[in-house]
């Protein structure tokens, strides 16, 4: 495979909101996946045919959020929640804290953290998608559970 179609794939995986993309020409196949980091993996060309997934592009337009959502709905009392920066899930899929079962977690409550560093990921559809803090502080309260299935918008982490 050409290396200027590799670095395309780069682009259109950096432009997306997709974790992994993976692509075969002939008996050439290429994948792609962001880890944990922010980075890219580059797999190897495979020997054998090796099954290939179809990822949808995000949709332009996102179904309309509710501007509030009442304590109940968070799952917590509004005073077990401090006041500050609300992480929200971009996707539908399940929260894991830590990269893998014996690792530790990405975060805990009153660590520092900086903007773009990976706070948990969520699975979707057998893809794992970093989720990112979007402004450096302190992270006051972690609102989700390990494994926990996660909609659309739930408010995640709350980082002052």
């Amino acid at each position: 495979m050409d290396l200027r179609k590799i670095k395309k794939l780069i682009d259109l995986l950096e432009e997306s909101n997709l974790a992994e993309i993976e692509i075969k020409e002939g008996e050439e196949s290429v994948r792609l996946a962001r880890v944990p980091s922010g980075g890219y993996t580059v797999a190897a060309p495979a020997a054998a045919p090796a099954p290939v997934h179809h990822a949808e592009p995000a949709r332009a337009a996102a179904p309309a959020a509710p501007a509030a959502l009442s304590a109940e709905a968070v799952g917590k009392s509004t005073k077990d929640v401090p006041d500050g920066h609300t992480v929200r899930s971009p996707m539908v899929g399940t929260y894991y804290a830590s990269p893998a079962p014996d690792k530790p977690a990405f975060v805990k409550v009153g660590q520092v953290v900086k903007a773009g560093e990976t706070l948990g990921i969520i699975e979707a559809m057998k893809m794992f998608n970093p989720i990112e803090a979007d402004v450096s502080g302190t992270v006051r309260a972690i609102l989700v559970e390990n494994g926990q299935p996660i909609e659309f918008d739930e408010p995640m982490f709350v980082i002052s």
